[in-house]
């Protein structure tokens, strides 16, 4: 009998290398796709290595520290020069013999603490309000509608105009001064949080409400996660904000039962007209907000980022 195999015969030439060829594509797919998950996998892999300190030492001390003492060389310079009256502008030595007899008297640090306390306070007071009141205006179409426009305006008003209001309904007293913070901070603080909001993917709330995460526990466990980069831009700012307007209120309320802030150190050194206190109300000030942008929010900056693998070196 006849074989009913029908196994074609090969052609000529080909023999059994038709098998060989045929394997090579599947082993080449194979050895992509292992090459592809080892490349997704390193770009998961976050490098928690830490940084030298001599290069942290050369990458972020001295930069700030050169830039200091070329101020203070130029500042020198301009004195020696005598380009205006000294009266106008003090040379760097009288600016720190004014920070020596602060110092010595014991009223340096009480500029300070005075200022930094009622900021830090006044700006806890407007994280309360604009956190809750950020997220009402980015969830609720009709309060979006209603008031969205007067939070960007209340952002764009100078601070300083609320402090002549402030005196007279308040009075020359710590609650004026808080009033002003929170019109200076909570619209910067709900905006912040209303953008955050806005640029939050569909996505997540669709898998959020999908997991049971609706209502308030969809806001805290999807919402505010997602839109922390755009919450925290607004807490950086809303400082600001706050410390601004502070500066403001203390310049131009001016009593003996609010004690003396930088910002009345800052007036007491215009009316006095010596221009060195006015330098070190200014140096201080700015200290001050440097010193608080570095412990407080490049930290929190440095752990959203990190959290979201964008930083790949602590």
């Amino acid at each position: 009998m006849g074989s009913t195999e029908t196994t074609p015969a090969p052609r000529k030439g080909e023999g059994h290398d038709t098998d060989t060829t045929d394997a090579v594509p599947h082993s080449k797919d194979t050895q992509d796709l292992a090459g592809l998950e080892a490349g997704l996998d390193a770009l998961d892999t976050v490098q928690t290595r830490r940084t030298p300190l001599r290069q942290t030492l050369v990458q972020k001390v001295l930069p700030p520290i050169t830039a200091v003492v070329l101020v203070l060389v130029v500042w020198q310079v301009l004195v020696w020069a005598e380009v205006t009256d000294s009266y106008k502008l003090p040379a760097p030595d009288a600016v720190w013999q004014e920070v020596e007899n602060a110092w010595r008297q014991g009223t340096l640090l009480e500029y300070i603490w005075t200022s930094v306390s009622r900021g830090m306070f006044g700006f806890l007071m407007a994280l309360a309000i604009g956190t809750p009141l950020g997220l009402i205006v980015a969830r609720v179409k009709f309060v979006r509608a209603a008031i969205g426009p007067i939070l960007s305006g209340l952002q764009s008003l100078p601070s300083v105009a609320w402090v002549p209001p402030a005196v007279i309904w308040l009075g020359l007293n710590d609650k004026m001064m808080y009033a002003v913070i929170l019109l200076g901070a909570v619209p910067s603080i709900a905006n912040g949080l209303v953008a955050g909001v806005d640029q939050v993917p569909p996505l997540f709330l669709r898998a959020g409400r999908t997991l049971g995460a609706t209502g308030l526990r969809g806001t805290w466990h999807i919402v505010m996660p997602a839109a922390l980069p755009g919450y925290l831009a607004g807490l950086k700012q809303g400082w600001a904000f706050s410390w601004r307007s502070l500066m403001a209120a203390e310049i131009i309320a001016q009593s003996p039962d609010l004690g003396m802030g930088l910002g009345q150190l800052l007036e007491a050194g215009r009316t006095n007209s010596s221009m060195s206190q006015v330098f070190l109300a200014i140096l201080l000030i700015l200290i001050v907000g440097i010193a608080i942008d570095l412990i407080v929010f490049s930290p929190l900056e440095r752990w959203v980022l990190r959290s979201r693998g964008l930083l790949v070196k602590s």
